[in-house]
């Protein structure tokens, strides 16, 4: 860390106690942003390096992702990015190891990442009817009234 950053922390914890606020916590914030252009992509990172506390932003054009790190909340880089009259929603996406049914209809996604799906509940699971049911046994091997064509 350094004497120079020992120094900061204590100065940094001793002016918050005599302030009596708390100090936000660190955060990183991912954001999906529709960016057609380098123009697109300026005019966004000006305005989210503006937002109050944020140290650092990183903007990537191919996966449509900006994501802003420091001492912010999440709600006011939204409406700063919304400012821009861009389409901008919080990134959806996370790593396919992370889900449960990485398959089923809500969590897959054409538009997504390579290896990543939406983030879905846990809720949303396989469906399986009675009638996908009937039709696996009409077509099954140990069924001696099976289908004989095959």
């Amino acid at each position: 860390m350094g004497v120079a950053g020992t120094l900061e922390y204590f100065s940094d914890l001793l002016s918050n106690v005599k302030k009596g606020k708390k100090r936000k916590q660190m955060q990183t914030v991912a954001l999906k942003v529709r960016m057609d252009c380098e123009g697109c992509e300026r005019k966004i990172k000006s305005v989210l390096s503006g937002v109050k506390g944020a140290k650092s932003v990183d903007v990537d054009m191919k996966q449509q992702k900006v994501t802003v790190t420091g001492y912010v909340e999440p709600k006011k880089v939204l409406k700063a990015a919304q400012s821009t009259k861009k389409k901008v929603e919080m990134w959806p996406y996370v790593p396919y190891t992370l889900v449960a049914n990485p398959y089923v209809s809500q969590a897959y996604d054409k538009k997504a990442p390579a290896n990543h799906v939406r983030a879905v509940p846990v809720t949303a699971t396989i469906s399986e009817t009675t009638m996908d049911d009937n039709y696996t046994n009409m077509f099954s091997d140990e069924n001696p009234n099976a289908c004989s064509i095959m």
